[in-house]
């Protein structure tokens, strides 16, 4: 690995954004910075034959990219039009693998027909500040009309924290919505036991649905006033638990802080 990353050094580090991320362990990382697919791919090809060849037995750039997205993760590309930017890549099992991506959640998506986008909402599900302001902006007035029609539970309730809703997607790429409700921290009782209810909820929605791909922001990190370190902590782990579930899991974070906490708490929670 220390060949492969002083080649791509090399012959990248005169190159430009967006970057594409590499996680080799816990206590190294590569971060490659083009924004030109062919320099990207030529740069691994000089890699393969100048140093790797006696290590990874391949015949092009493209299978060593390939070889090297297969492993404990790398992202070649963004998996969105103009929404992401730095994504890095692990794996969670044998058929599905975590993203964590910076970008806007908003222009995520991935097939436009089994993905879905999850939104932070509140329990009344009518739109509100951050993600979710956002996310209502992005889909169209649809996306209010289709929540007004989710049943309360109890007076102005509609989902209450830590319980999940899905609705379409209407203008978004992303072909649906789920919406989740995080707590607040400084008010939960149990605030760790709620936020990975809003994650497993979510996800149990996403497949009982037949979504095979979702993304989700980092829930309770704003306005709810949730440690970034401890959320990322409970999202990584309760998403572990339904690895065989979904092809791919991303979390899409739209600040440097957030994106930079998550990417290194799933270092230490996801690779050995």
């Amino acid at each position: 690995m220390t060949a492969l990353c002083t080649g791509i050094l090399l012959v990248g580090s005169r190159l430009s954004t967006p970057r594409f991320l590499v996680a080799a362990s816990p206590h190294s990382s590569l971060s490659l910075s083009c924004n030109n697919a062919y320099l990207v791919k030529r740069s691994l090809h000089y890699c393969h034959h100048r140093l790797l060849k006696k290590h990874l037995p391949l015949t092009s750039s493209s299978s060593i990219m390939a070889q090297i997205e297969s492993s404990a993760g790398v992202s070649t590309a963004p998996s969105f039009d103009d929404g992401g930017d730095n994504i890095t890549v692990f794996p969670l099992s044998s058929s599905s693998v975590l993203k964590i991506n910076k970008g806007d959640i908003t222009k995520w998506f991935v097939d436009g027909s089994s993905d879905a986008i999850v939104n932070p909402a509140n329990e009344k599900m009518l739109g509100g500040g951050g993600a979710d302001g956002a996310i209502h902006r992005a889909a169209g007035p649809e996306l209010l009309d289709a929540c007004y029609r989710v049943p309360e539970v109890q007076p102005g309730v509609r989902c209450p924290t830590g319980e999940a809703r899905i609705t379409l997607g209407f203008k978004l790429p992303a072909s649906h919505v789920i919406h989740t409700v995080g707590p607040i921290y400084d008010t939960d009782r149990g605030p760790a036991s709620s936020l990975k209810n809003a994650y497993r909820n979510s996800l149990t929605v996403a497949k009982e649905n037949n979504i095979k791909y979702i993304a989700f922001p980092a829930i309770s990190c704003g306005v709810y006033g949730y440690p970034y370190e401890e959320a990322a902590a409970v999202a990584i782990s309760t998403v572990k638990e339904f690895a065989d579930d979904l092809k791919e899991i991303h979390f899409v974070l739209f600040l440097d802080d957030i994106y930079n906490i998550w990417l290194k708490k799933a270092k230490q929670l996801l690779l050995p």
